[in-house]
């Protein structure tokens, strides 16, 4: 890629699909908005989830780059809603297929391209599937290529979407661009009771918003006393029971019943 400035655009592609950039192709355009974009073969329709941004630096692009075609226009949101409506139809024929070839498979959504020149099956397994005889049955009664994608539980979560337990959208379905591993420390440095039901969510993993706000609680919790130790304070000599890093305060048990919470900047 020719060295210069270029603007892009994130785009989730389809429902709740893959967050990529697209260049912007001179266009401006509001978080929201619906676009029809380059894809591998043919067109496919997205969502803009982030404003337009320069990149002054070409290398840090992908070589394989497209570009947003257009906005969507009167047109393309009928075919998208076309498109949506096929979903249940296709979901019907590919499940009865895949009860006949008795595939150890769980079928969990389908999909056009927008140009319907593509199908996409998505499914989940324990296992690897052979499922080649699959495609074949269906390419010769869609008469269209047909993509069979195994996907993880957490993309399950991110197709079928939800609500978390804080009552808010899903983040995977809403604004994550990848799905990173998250671990268990993530959740110890928010002192989080460890008990899967209260720190798993809707696809049974640990919470994504454990990961992205791991470093922000990492940085909080620099210089805070760690709990059991002793610590000295203005109401004499305390053991530290509890910490709350985004407040920067401890909570302090001094014996005989008496506990306070107290500012890290006022321990002596």
């Amino acid at each position: 890629m020719e060295k210069g400035t270029y603007e892009i655009v994130q785009v989730q592609l389809r429902t709740a699909g893959e967050i990529k950039p697209f260049l912007t192709s001179g266009m401006k355009f509001d978080v929201g908005e619906k676009v029809i974009v380059e894809a591998d073969r043919g067109l496919e329709y997205g969502e803009v989830v982030a404003p337009n941004e320069k990149v002054a630096d070409p290398e840090t692009l992908d070589k394989n780059i497209r570009k947003v075609i257009r906005k969507a226009n009167p047109w393309d949101e009928k075919q998208i809603a076309k498109n949506k409506a096929k979903t249940k139809d296709l979901m019907k024929v590919c499940a009865k297929k895949i009860e006949e070839h008795k595939l150890p498979m769980k079928l969990v959504d389908a999909e056009y391209s927008f140009d319907r020149s593509k199908i996409v099956f998505y499914f989940t397994s324990e296992n690897r599937v052979d499922f080649r005889n699959l495609v074949k049955n269906l390419a010769s009664i869609f008469r269209v290529r047909i993509e069979l994608r195994q996907i993880g539980v957490r993309d399950e979560a991110r197709l079928l979407g939800g609500h978390g337990p804080c009552g808010r959208g899903l983040c995977c379905m809403a604004f994550l661009k990848d799905l990173r591993p998250v671990t268990i420390r993530m959740a110890k440095v928010q002192n989080l009771p460890l008990n899967p039901s209260k720190i798993s969510g809707l696809c049974g993993r640990l919470m994504c918003c454990l990961g992205y706000e791991f470093e922000c609680y990492k940085e909080c919790s620099k210089g805070m006393p760690k709990e059991g130790r002793e610590v000295n304070t203005e109401h004499g000599k305390g053991r530290v029971i509890g910490t709350n890093p985004l407040k920067r305060m401890v909570t302090v048990d001094f014996g005989e019943g008496k506990i306070k919470d107290i500012k890290v900047d006022e321990l002596k």
